[in-house]
């Protein structure tokens, strides 16, 4: 609500643009001031204050005639409220930039553009997109099927605390919260606040070895805790590719030095000035020699480097519930049996590199979470066998569905994340058959059996996370505001979550709420643009001799 400066009656500013626009119409029809302000209950000097002040604004006629109209008005309003919510919510800008858009976009004459104004829009901002997700998370959760869920979980610093709680096939935040401790008690009460209302159950938690997450998991959740695999494969990284990158490197240069020196000595040879007591055949052989030894600890060094990276990538291939080559389960006792064999290859690289302690004491530690990969693929197969016998369905159909469709889901999701791109068909082929392979079996279902079927089928291939990216990559975007805002608010996180769960959309126009609670929520942009104020006018300008007084 805007004060007109010659009345003390607060007006409107869609009030006074609305007055001064009918005024007009009325005075092309012959009606005066003095009528028109009678019968619309508007002081006649304020109406002429009105009107002495759209005819001083510094812009075209044009501009000012629309501009100063109630849709004029609806535009600037949508177009500052834009431009400041993109600005400052998506690409995590401050307002500076946004007050540069205003000015170089000519809107500063019918626009406030001072650090105030734009402070208090951002105000506004934070408040009604918290106000947004307060209402609509109580409409979408009555509504919500009851569902089975698993969380991504990490901590991050700002350097406060930060505990980030994703699901992984909607992207939906669950939790993104500043707290003093990173203990399992604190990860206990701020995540059960977070789903405080949500039919849901977390049944799994894919994150880092941390203690306090871990124990949070398994004793506050009791649900499963899933390895995080990117953590198993940095850990062996850290303590091999440093190492033996610096072997290769130093044998490359020690390859370098006897090719020069081998060079050297057949040049002397040819300019026919020899030195050194020894004979020019014995010289140029062992130049030679020493050269070839080099090139051989250079191809040893590079191929150690070689197999500790094939046996790092390798224990991503094998870390999946299905074969990608054959379609086939892969059984808990096999993945062990194909783990301990990258872990022996990355062992005796190590052994024949003679890394230091501390590099073999890295190797251990990754090699300790074996077991719980070995836990989660078999919490997996339980899930999906639970799931599908609850479908009751006949012993040939429930084949089907497990060792077909599953599998064939499955490998859809890992063939929109396989690398490089050119093994995406083959997989997505692999699943076209398994699925053709069960058409005959599956024959019998009925119309209500197979919407039930499927939506098992796609839980199940949901089940298996094996990583965390999806809260490593907001962890990085929030890294990133930070970093160019120095800090982050409590409030603004909380805004910056509702962003990204009822703003940002995939390129199949779906927002994590509307995946999450599976019923598409309001419009968040038009709720802020119906729940702000209208841009305020710019400050009169004072006179010179005013401000020298």
């Amino acid at each position: 609500m805007l004060s007109d400066n010659n009345s003390n009656v607060p007006w409107e500013r869609e009030e006074t643009v609305s007055h001064v626009v009918a005024f007009e119409a009325a005075q092309y029809e012959g009606q005066s001031q003095r009528a028109f302000a009678m019968a619309c209950g508007v002081p006649r000097t304020t109406l002429q204050h009105w009107l002495s002040r759209k005819q001083s604004l510094d812009s075209s006629p044009a501009l000012v005639k629309f501009f100063e109209s109630p849709e004029g008005l609806a535009f600037v309003h949508r177009l500052v409220i834009a431009i400041q919510f993109v600005i400052t919510f998506i690409v995590g800008a401050g307002i500076r930039p946004v007050m540069e858009v205003i000015r170089l976009s000519g809107l500063e004459p019918f626009v406030a553009n001072s650090v105030y104004s734009r402070h208090k829009l951002s105000s506004q901002l934070e408040e009604q997109t918290l106000s947004f997700e307060g209402q609509q998370r109580e409409q979408l959760s009555k509504k919500m099927p009851t569902k089975r869920i698993t969380a991504c979980e990490d901590e991050t610093f700002h350097p406060e605390i930060c505990l980030v709680a994703i699901e992984p096939v909607s992207n939906f935040i669950l939790l993104e919260q500043y707290v003093e401790q990173r203990d399992a008690k604190t990860w206990n009460a701020a995540f059960g606040q977070a789903i405080e209302g949500l039919p849901i159950e977390v049944i799994q938690s894919t994150s880092d070895e941390g203690k306090g997450v871990v124990s949070h998991v398994k004793q506050g959740l009791g649900a499963h805790h899933s390895p995080d695999l990117f953590h198993v494969q940095q850990e062996l990284s850290r303590a091999t590719s440093v190492a033996l990158a610096g072997q290769v490197k130093r044998a490359e240069k020690a390859q370098a030095e006897a090719a020069t020196q081998r060079a050297a000595v057949e040049r002397q040879v040819i300019e026919g000035k020899p030195k050194g007591g020894l004979n020019l055949e014995a010289r140029i052989t062992q130049a030679q020699d020493n050269e070839e030894k080099a090139a051989q600890t250079l191809d040893i060094a590079r191929g150690r480097q070689e197999r500790a990276h094939q046996a790092i990538s390798g224990i991503g291939q094998v870390y999946h519930p299905v074969d990608l080559k054959t379609g086939a389960w892969r059984e808990t006792a096999q993945l062990t049996e194909e783990l301990e064999q990258h872990f022996a290859e990355i062992k005796t690289v190590a052994e024949q590199a003679e890394l230091s302690e501390r590099c073999r004491k890295g190797i251990d530690k990754a090699h300790r979470v074996v077991p719980a990969m070995e836990d989660t693929m078999t919490f997996f197969h339980r899930e999906v066998e639970e799931q599908v016998d609850a479908l009751e369905l006949s012993t040939q159909q429930a084949t089907a569905v497990k060792q077909h469709l599953v599998p064939a889901a499955y490998l859809d999701r890992a063939a929109s994340k396989a690398t490089p791109a050119d093994t995406r068909p083959e997989l997505r082929d692999l699943a076209a058959q398994l699925r053709a392979d069960s058409e005959q079996s599956l024959v019998g279902l009925n119309a209500e059996q197979r919407p039930l079927v499927e939506r098992v089928v796609q839980d199940c291939a949901d089940l298996f996370q094996r990583s965390s990216s999806c809260v490593e990559g907001r962890n990085g975007q929030l890294a990133l505001r930070h970093h160019s805002l120095h800090r982050i608010s409590a409030t603004r996180l909380a805004a910056l979550t509702v962003v990204h769960n009822y703003f940002i959309k995939r390129p199949d126009g779906t927002t994590a709420a509307q995946r999450f609670f599976e019923a598409k929520p309001d419009d968040l942009f038009t709720w802020l643009l119906d729940h702000t104020d209208m841009p305020a006018r710019p400050a009169k300008k004072r006179s010179v001799h005013a401000q020298l007084n």
